[in-house]
Formats: structure tokens, C-alpha cells, sequence
């Protein structure tokens, strides 16, 4: 009895050992297959696989000037990544970056630009990186409530205005013969003049408050800072307020001198100023 339990004894840990194994060879076959399928499915799902570089940016560009940005975009990232070193991989970066700002995402479309300045210093299309990033911070169009209220640049928030005349102001400086460099002038003339405006509002405001050393201060920043704006007339102007409300006669005299000398047309240029938008200048 005794040997036939150990009989039995063995062969049910030899039939474990079998079927622990058959168990984990099927685990593994299974696994393969998973995986296998997995793959398989996800080429079938990838319709660039077998795209050329060209048919995949031409394909790209038809999905951004049908307006499907991010579609655009996928199609964009793949190339970025298939043409690296390229500088059809340039172009697509460039790309990307411009249908981000279409779409509405700044943010990214500023990091892909900054990317690839840092990557491509040297790219033949940087000026065109610089030119594009100063356009993605300068929007002029304002949204029907800062049209309804008559709002302009200067009233709003000046960081990006800043960055922009950076960008603009390093494209004309090293690539003054770049197709895009006109273009950039024109734009920095109107946002120094908004920038300038900005200094004006706020002396205004300390005006108001009467705050008058304030607003004194602020204005001459405003002089100094921007030479060549028109805003400056404005400037002065509250310079001569301030002083007047100071009862410093002397400063208020010559202040109103330099005033009526500098800017004779003061009044006519500024009715003609108040319906005037950047983009009617070219």
C-alpha cells in the first residue's frame, strides 16, 4: 500500500511539473500573439507609414489650409521626425508652429519656435523663426469688445508687445535685407508708439490720482524710452498738467514751450490718429 502511494505521489508531482509548464508555454504564446496583434494593428491604423516625405508635408499642408489643425499637426510631428537633420524637417518645425498659432495655441507655437531657434542657429530660414514669433505675440486683432470700447494695444498687457518688438527688432538688425524685415519695421513703429502710449496711460492715471511727481516721472520715462513716438506730444502734455497742478509756473512754461515746438500739428495728428490701425500703413 505504502508503494503504491508513493507511485502515485510521484507521478502527480511529474503531472504538475508537465502541466505548470504547458501552462506557462500557452501564457506565453498567447502573450506573443497579443502583442503580435497589437503591432499589426497599430501599422494598419498609421496611413503615413508608407508616405514619402513629400506627400506627407503636402499632406499636411492641405489638412492646415482645410483648417483641420490638428490633424495638420500630427502630420507635421511625423515628418519633424522622419526628415531630422533636413531641412525639410526644418520647414516642418516651422510649420508646426505657424498651424499651432492658427489653432489658437500660443504657447505651444512659441516653444516650438524657441525650439527651433535654439536647434537651428544657423537654419537659412531664421529670419523667417524671428518673423514668426514676433507676428505670434502681435495680434492686432482685439475681439468685439476691445473694438466696441475703442481699445488699442497700449491698454493691454505690454509683455507680449515687448517680446514682440525683441523679435522683430533682431530680424532688422541682423538681416536687414530679408524679405520680411519691411514688413517687421512698419511693426515696430507702432508697437514703440503703443509701448509709449502705455507709459502715457499710466501717468495719466497717476494724474488722477493726483499723484502728480508720479506722473511726472512715468512721462519723462516715457520721453526717454521712446524717442521718436508720437505718443511723447501726449507725454508732455501731462507734464504740463502736473506742473500746473504743482503750481511750479516755470517748469509748466518751458514744459508747454518744448510742447507747442516739438509737436505744432499736436491736435490735427491726434483727431487723425483716432481711427488709424497699423495695418492701413502698407
Amino acid at each position: 500500500m505504502f508503494q503504491v502511494n508513493l507511485t502515485n505521489a510521484m507521478f502527480g508531482c511529474i503531472k504538475g511539473l508537465f502541466e505548470g509548464a504547458f501552462n506557462r508555454t500557452m501564457h506565453l504564446l498567447v502573450l506573443c500573439m497579443v502583442l503580435g496583434a497589437t503591432a499589426c494593428s497599430t501599422i494598419s491604423d498609421d496611413p503615413t507609414v508608407n508616405w514619402s516625405p513629400t506627400r506627407l508635408y503636402q499632406e499636411a499642408k492641405d489638412e492646415a489650409d482645410g483648417g483641420r489643425y490638428e490633424k495638420a499637426i500630427t502630420f507635421y510631428e511625423k515628418l519633424e521626425a522622419r526628415a531630422a537633420g533636413t531641412l525639410l524637417g526644418q520647414q516642418a518645425q516651422l510649420e508646426k508652429a505657424y498651424t499651432f498659432h492658427r489653432n489658437g495655441q500660443q504657447a505651444q507655437a512659441l516653444s516650438t519656435i524657441e525650439r527651433f531657434l535654439k536647434l537651428h542657429p544657423a537654419s537659412p530660414a531664421y529670419d523667417y523663426a524671428l518673423y514668426l514669433k514676433g507676428t505670434i505675440t502681435f495680434t492686432e486683432d482685439l475681439g468685439l469688445l476691445g473694438r466696441l470700447g475703442g481699445q488699442n494695444l497700449s491698454e493691454r498687457d505690454q509683455l507680449a508687445a515687448k517680446d514682440s518688438f525683441q523679435a522683430y527688432r533682431e530680424l532688422v538688425n541682423r538681416f536687414p535685407n530679408s524679405k520680411y524685415t519691411a514688413d517687421a519695421k512698419q511693426r515696430l513703429v507702432y508697437i514703440v508708439n503703443a509701448l509709449a502710449e502705455y507709459e502715457v496711460h499710466v501717468a495719466r492715471y497717476y494724474f488722477s490720482r493726483k499723484a502728480y511727481v508720479a506722473a511726472i516721472n512715468r512721462a519723462q520715462q516715457a520721453i526717454v524710452d521712446f524717442q521718436d513716438a508720437p505718443a511723447l506730444a501726449d507725454a508732455l502734455a501731462v507734464m504740463v498738467d502736473a506742473y500746473d497742478a504743482m503750481g511750479m509756473v516755470q517748469l509748466r512754461d518751458d514744459t508747454k514751450r518744448i510742447l507747442e515746438t516739438s509737436f505744432p500739428n499736436r491736435n490735427a495728428a491726434k483727431d487723425a490718429n483716432k481711427t488709424s490701425r497699423w495695418w492701413k500703413w502698407w
